[in-house]
């Protein structure tokens, strides 16, 4: 036992020490002899098949991905040998400070401050084998009026390309806007790959990103489902959310018009997210459940970069009603009042499956940018009966919007889930009730 632990101890030693001591790959983008841009890696063409999230790496691995994202350094370190291990690249985020967050671009000593901070992040990570690229900043653009973030962001950039010759500097927006285009083609030159997280517009990438005039190579450094900003509303104002499956049908689409169709400029992307988050719903974003089973949209990923189907696919939805009405239509529901719900199921493995139901509050903690949000809690004691595909709950006594959750898993580490926004008004109250919760339209 001793000497087995020993061992171990030095095994881990030795993966710690080379990692520590082993060189930087050299990365770099130029035209390839067919005009498109290209990444490489050690002299090697590399498209970026890659995720926004740092868990769940072998399955990442396991559906023909290469490369991670970060948003920050945070463990950076950690997240390179773990990354190094599996084989993938990082595109390390440098989380360059928000003008929305109270960051004042006009303040030199903290702009200096932020940069130096940067120099000894850059200085004690540029040579980590797992390193692609540095992505400077994340949706600065978002809610800003200040444009001198561009020329603090050059700054970055050009500081990475004097401290590490061998990564290219990259800068990611919330969207693609032609001014800001133009504002970071003039003010911050010494950013080499422009990056835009696009959801419901991502097909418009391609031409508007010619006519802003980025000369370049681009990735898609988020890209998933329609936004929460981007769906149609109730008539309280809820977002309704795809299901799982129509939420597969559009990544798959997307990835192979939008993101392999252009060939010339876009050199890769990340998917998002990696992982789950509570962001409108617990549903919205994540690519997997609090629990880490995956949805059907990395079936579809899979396919699209292996060229192969998965060994065991998800679950999907054909219909989701409440009361035998569809998703989006004004379904109001009497307090205290019981009530139907159905979900019609398939899987292309016949799986045994177990679908979960629950009746939660419509999240009122809505924010921008991703920042973190808290997730309501499941009604206690208002799912009377549970049919699997049919079940019957009681409507809460508090008037207010509610949304009705079914989740579907296959015990195969895959499932499915959809949710319909429903409003219940009191008991004694026949008109409908006033607009409820109001969304904005907001960018990730």
């Amino acid at each position: 036992m001793y000497t087995s632990l020993r061992l171990l101890c030095i095994l881990v030693w030795m993966a710690g020490f080379v990692t520590a001591n082993a060189q930087a790959i050299k990365v770099e983008f130029r035209k390839a002899d067919d005009g498109n841009w290209q990444l490489y890696r050690a002299g090697e063409p590399y498209y970026i098949r890659g995720a926004g999230g740092s868990t769940q790496l072998d399955k990442l691995v396991s559906i023909g991905g290469n490369s991670i994202r970060t948003w920050s350094t945070d463990n950076a370190r950690e997240v390179l040998d773990a990354a190094h291990a599996k084989g993938l690249t990082v595109m390390m985020g440098l989380w360059v400070q928000h003008e929305r967050h109270g960051f004042d671009y006009n303040d030199k000593e903290k702009v200096r401050l932020q940069l130096e901070g940067f120099t000894r992040v850059v200085k004690e990570l540029k040579d980590h084998p797992a390193l692609l690229l540095w992505g400077v900043g994340n949706e600065v653009d978002l809610n800003y009026s200040n444009t001198a973030v561009w020329d603090a962001i050059n700054d970055i950039a050009r500081m990475i390309h004097e401290v590490d010759p061998n990564h290219p500097t990259s800068t990611v927006t919330a969207g693609l806007d032609p001014e800001e285009v133009r504002l970071i083609k003039a003010k911050a030159p010494h950013i080499d790959i422009y990056g835009i997280n696009t959801y419901g517009d991502l097909g418009k990438v391609k031409e508007g990103i010619r006519k802003a005039g980025w000369e370049g190579p681009y990735i898609i450094s988020e890209w998933g489902p329609n936004g929460h900003w981007e769906v149609s509303k109730t008539a309280w104002g809820a977002p309704v959310e795809q299901t799982s499956t129509e939420k597969a049908n559009s990544y798959e689409e997307r990835y192979t018009q939008f993101i392999a169709g252009d060939k010339e400029k876009c050199i890769g992307s990340y998917v998002f997210l990696w992982g789950q988050k509570q962001e409108t719903t617990s549903t919205w974003y994540g690519l997997f459940s609090e629990r880490g089973e995956a949805c059907e949209a990395l079936d579809r990923i899979e396919r699209i970069w292996t060229g192969k189907p998965s060994a065991n696919s998800a679950p999907g939805i054909d219909s989701l009603k409440v009361e035998g009405q569809e998703r989006g239509s004004p379904i109001y529901l009497v307090a205290e009042s019981v009530f139907e719900t159905s979900v019609a199921v398939n899987d292309p493995d016949g799986d045994k499956l177990k679908v979960t139901w629950q009746l939660i509050p419509e999240s009122t903690d809505i924010r921008s940018g991703g920042d973190a949000e808290s997730a309501p809690q499941a009604i206690p004691g208002a799912l009377l009966k549970n049919r699997g595909e049919q079940a019957r709950f009681r409507a809460p006594r508090s008037e207010g919007a509610y949304r009705v959750f079914v989740t579907i898993t296959d015990g195969k580490g895959h499932y499915a889930y959809g949710n319909v926004p429903v409003y219940v008004v009191p008991r004694d109250k026949n008109a409908e009730p006033a607009r409820a919760v109001s969304f904005k339209k907001m960018s990730l």
